[in-house]
C-alpha cells in the first residue's frame, strides 16, 4: 500500500511534469519516471505513467491534421518500436532493476546533454529506409527495459526533415502506441497492479492541471530559458540516478 507522503509525492510530481509538456511540449514521461524512479523504483515508475502518458499523447497524435502523411512516412518505425518493447520487457525480470534503473539515467543524461547543446543532425531519404527500423527497434527495446520512449526515436524524427507541427504530431504517435505495448508488457510480467493502475488513472488530473498551468505560462515565459533550465534539472536528476544504481550494485 502507498502511504499518504507518497501518493502527494506522486500527484506533485504529474503536477510538475504537466507542467513541463504544457510549456514546451514533451516531458511528461521523462520526467515522472525520472522523479518517481528515485521515489517508488523503475518498475512502479513506468505502471504510473501509463493513463497520463496515453491520454496526453493520444491527443497530441490526433491533432494537427496530418495523420496520414505522417504515418505513410514512419509506419515501420513506429511497427518496429511497438513490436520490440516486448523484448525489453523480458529484461525487467531477468536483469536486476539498479541496473535498469541505470540504464535509464544514462538515457536521461544523454537526452539532456544533446538537447541542452543544441545538437541537429540530417538523414537523407536512402538513409531513412534502414535507419527507421533500427531506430524503431531499439526504441522499443529501450522503451520496454526502461520505460523512457524518447532514446533514439525522438532524435530519429528530428532527423528526417518533418516541419515543426507534425514533428510534434509524430512524438504524439511514437508515445501513444509505445504507451500501449508498455502497459501489454508490464502486464505480461505481472508488474501492473489493481493499485497502480488506481494510481495511474488518479494521476491524469493533476497531469491535465499541469498542461493548462503550463500552457498559460508558455505566454509568459521565454520557452528557450525554460528549456535550457528543464534540461539541465533532468540532466541533474540523470546522474542521481545513475550514480545511486551503481551505489545499489556495488
Amino acid at each position: 500500500m502507498l502511504d499518504t507522503l507518497t501518493i502527494i509525492a506522486i500527484l506533485g510530481t504529474f503536477l510538475l511534469a504537466g507542467i513541463i509538456k504544457g510549456v514546451i511540449g514533451l516531458g511528461l514521461p521523462t520526467v515522472s519516471l525520472a522523479v518517481l524512479t528515485v521515489i517508488i523504483g523503475l518498475s512502479n515508475a513506468m505502471a504510473l505513467i501509463l493513463v497520463p502518458s496515453f491520454i496526453t499523447n493520444l491527443w497530441q497524435a490526433m491533432v494537427g491534421g496530418n495523420g496520414r502523411v505522417i504515418l505513410r512516412r514512419i509506419w515501420v518505425f513506429l511497427l518496429m518500436a511497438s513490436l520490440t518493447v516486448w523484448l525489453g520487457g523480458e529484461a525487467i525480470s531477468r536483469v536486476d532493476l539498479p541496473i535498469l534503473s541505470g540504464l535509464l539515467g544514462v538515457l536521461i543524461v544523454v537526452y539532456s546533454i544533446i538537447s541542452i547543446a543544441g545538437l541537429r543532425f540530417s538523414v537523407t531519404q536512402s538513409q531513412e529506409t534502414w535507419l527507421g527500423p533500427v531506430a524503431g527497434i531499439i526504441n522499443g527495446v529501450l522503451t520496454g527495459m526502461t520505460g523512457s520512449f524518447v532514446v533514439p526515436g525522438v532524435f530519429y524524427l528530428s532527423t528526417i526533415g518533418l516541419s515543426r507541427d507534425r514533428l510534434v504530431q509524430a512524438m504524439g504517435m511514437l508515445f501513444t502506441l509505445s504507451t500501449v505495448s508498455l502497459g501489454i508488457s508490464l502486464q505480461t510480467n505481472n508488474l501492473l497492479t489493481v493499485e497502480l493502475g488506481q494510481m495511474s488513472a488518479a494521476a491524469l488530473l493533476p497531469a491535465i492541471i499541469g498542461m493548462v498551468i503550463g500552457q498559460r505560462i508558455r505566454h509568459k515565459l521565454s520557452e528557450n530559458l525554460f528549456r535550457r533550465l528543464f534540461f539541465i534539472s533532468l540532466l541533474v536528476l540523470g546522474c542521481y540516478i545513475l550514480v545511486s544504481s551503481i551505489y545499489r550494485t556495488v
